[in-house]
């Protein structure tokens, strides 16, 4: 287990439940839910809608947020093409994306944003091939089957705690669905930096989005800009070998100011030792140690800790992912 983080706390995995309703499924729906919280389930098969061209004022961090949101549409392209978009696409995405968002900016942000089915119309209305091109191939995810980030979002994402649970995303709609919902926190980070409120964003198993460029490009630069709007990301996963595996994922974790470590397999332990300076006498605290022991890297310093979770409370029910403790008889 690897966690770099930005500010200090402390892991939580939550329960999975047998039998019970389908938020209770994700590993966070039983903490989420009993503070208060909503999980959202992103998949075909539900009927949650998020808006993909969601925008705020302050998107562009006080430039011209149409700059950014351009961005998030190339990425949202990108993955529909076979050898990926050429600049004659790009343009004519960038004009497409200013074409539809013109009423829209010039009534102030009022009202309701458009959606990816308008930006397929306006698509349609342009005289290059290679536009009716663009319009084609985002059709599957526009008024095809796969439209769940084509319509105006239709779920209430003002609750205190969100839980995105993105697990139910089949390959095809993995790539898109990532950005999306990465660009649905960053637009709830905004309003709550707008309203003087810090936001704490915890991102499980984050190796899933370094298996594809559009979401590890997106996720780095929301890693980098979160704190001038005063948001700190926790970033957790198990699989480490396939995070040192990213060029990107690792300038990450080199330059988190505070990482915490559990027990570590070998291989994994050789390239952390390499990455983050740990001697051979501090990897010995990584190494077949017991739940709960492991080091914490802060600043330059290297120190190793034992957190024992007391069994018998409410918040260790929540939180434990053992099978013994979770399926009853």
């Amino acid at each position: 287990m690897l966690e770099p983080y930005e500010w200090k706390r402390s892991r939580t995995v939550l329960r999975r439940e047998s039998g019970s309703n389908p938020a209770d499924l994700v590993d966070f729906g039983p903490l989420v839910k009993a503070l208060g919280g909503e999980v959202l389930p992103v998949s075909p098969h539900s009927n949650i809608h998020l808006n993909a061209l969601d925008i705020d004022r302050a998107y562009g961090e006080g430039k011209n947020p149409l700059v950014d949101k351009v961005k998030l549409i190339l990425s949202v392209f990108e993955p529909l093409t076979e050898n990926g978009l050429t600049a004659k696409q790009r343009s004519i995405l960038d004009r497409c994306a200013r074409l539809v968002y013109r009423e829209h900016i010039r009534g102030g942000y009022r009202g309701a944003p458009p959606t990816l089915v308008d930006l397929r119309r306006v698509l349609l209305e342009q005289p290059e091939a290679e536009a009716h091109d663009l319009a084609l191939a985002s059709e599957l995810y526009t008024t095809g089957s796969l439209n769940i980030f084509a319509h105006p979002t239709n779920v209430d994402t003002g609750a205190r705690i969100l839980c995105y649970d993105i697990r139910d995303l089949d390959e095809q709609l993995r790539p898109v669905g990532m950005v999306v919902t990465l660009d649905a926190i960053f637009n709830r980070v905004i309003r709550n930096w707008r309203q003087g409120k810090r936001t704490w964003i915890l991102a499980d198993e984050f190796y899933l989005l370094f298996r594809y460029s559009y979401s590890s490009e997106f996720f780095y630069r929301l890693f980098k800009r979160m704190r001038k709007y005063n948001a700190f990301i926790t970033a957790v996963s198990q699989n480490v070998d396939e995070i040192l595996r990213s060029d990107t994922a690792r300038l990450m974790l080199a330059n988190s100011e505070l990482l915490v470590m559990l027990n570590q397999a070998a291989t994994d332990r050789e390239e952390l030792a390499k990455l983050l300076n740990i001697s051979e006498n501090q990897l010995s605290y990584i190494t077949n140690v017991p739940v709960g022991h492991g080091l914490i890297r802060c600043g330059g310093a290297i120190i190793p800790f034992e957190n024992s979770f007391p069994k018998n409370t409410k918040l260790y029910q929540l939180m434990t992912t053992r099978p013994d403790e979770l399926y009853t008889k």
